[in-house]
């Protein structure tokens, strides 16, 4: 079949270079997002799907706005039997999704209906979920709403971050895709709805949301740790003797099941650094001070000798 690859995001590289190496399908082009700065210093860069084509021919569309008149040209004269789409950013029009001879297809990380949106990865992990996946699914013009033509199933790790989930899913989704085109190929395609009562969301994040609130539970901060590693980073607010507010990245933690202490009261002994919760409390394992390098907990105390308090 003829496919057009749409996607912007690192976790839908390896489906890209399935693509490109696939006996079976010839990829007739790539839309992707914009080049953006990023960063303090703005630099602009290219997105990863983008940068995956280096000396590649390959056609790259890279529209403002798919849904504009002109992206709908480019991509109806691809002629493509197949769209596949993901980690892409923007919501398809229907000019788009009727495109495709046979299907427009999403690779969603999640098993859907659980977590639609655009934080499927850390919504599993800070849900306390036992698995994630890869669901391929019929576009439609909702939010990951479409039937789903098959799911790739994983278990979560008891120790999972985010980081570590998007590179497990993005290893298991050419296979999930392969099969998935395999099957319409042969017309033997599943067209499962999906329960719209057991939907779940999980929006956009933003650096914010990293922020620890302590009168939660430990259990789900240490989740809230791990889920957002490394992307948007958990952190608390540290005020020291000098009374200057510094924000500390926390990249892991385990819960004490003995210490007790008030929500955000700090312990400190030796090389331990230990935070209360509203039940029980957390001992910090690599930590990074803002402007300072990433550190054990241990390593940060032996640097910090004067108090320190929670915002």
């Amino acid at each position: 079949m003829r496919v057009l690859f749409i996607g912007t995001g690192e976790i839908g590289v390896p489906v890209l270079r399935s693509l490109l190496n696939s006996q079976e399908h010839e990829l007739v082009g790539v839309v992707t997002q914009p080049d953006k700065p990023v960063g303090r210093t703005q630099q602009i860069e290219a997105p990863p799907i983008k940068t995956a084509l280096a000396g590649n021919t390959l056609p790259i569309f890279q529209p403002e706005r798919i849904k504009r008149e002109e992206a709908v040209t480019k991509i109806r004269e691809l002629a493509p039997d197949a769209i596949v789409v993901m980690a892409y950013g923007q919501i398809l029009p229907r000019s788009v999704l009727e495109i495709p001879r046979v299907a427009c297809l999403n690779l969603h990380a999640s098993l859907l209906p659980r977590h639609r949106g655009a934080a499927p990865i850390q919504a599993a992990i800070l849900a306390g979920d036992r698995a994630s996946g890869i669901t391929v699914m019929y576009m439609d013009e909702g939010l990951d709403t479409g039937d789903i033509l098959l799911q790739s199933r994983l278990e979560l790790a008891a120790d999972e971050t985010g980081g570590s989930l998007h590179d497990r899913l993005a290893q298991i989704a050419p296979d999930a895709l392969r099969e998935a085109l395999g099957q319409l190929e042969r017309g033997a395609a599943d067209r499962v709805p999906q329960d719209s009562l057991a939907a779940t969301y999980a929006p956009k994040l933003e650096r914010e949301d990293g922020r620890i609130e302590w009168t939660e539970s430990a259990a789900l901060i240490e989740r809230k740790i791990r889920a957002f590693n490394p992307w948007p980073g958990a952190f608390t607010l540290l005020r020291g003797a000098a009374g200057r507010d510094r924000k500390l990245k926390i990249f892991s933690a385990k819960v004490e099941t003995a210490a007790r202490c008030a929500p955000g009261e700090i312990l400190r002994s030796n090389d331990s650094l230990v935070i209360g919760a509203n039940d029980r409390a957390l001992s910090l394992g690599e930590v990074q001070l803002e402007g300072k390098r990433q550190m054990s907990a241990g390593e940060f105390l032996r640097g910090h000798a004067a108090s320190l308090s929670i915002i």
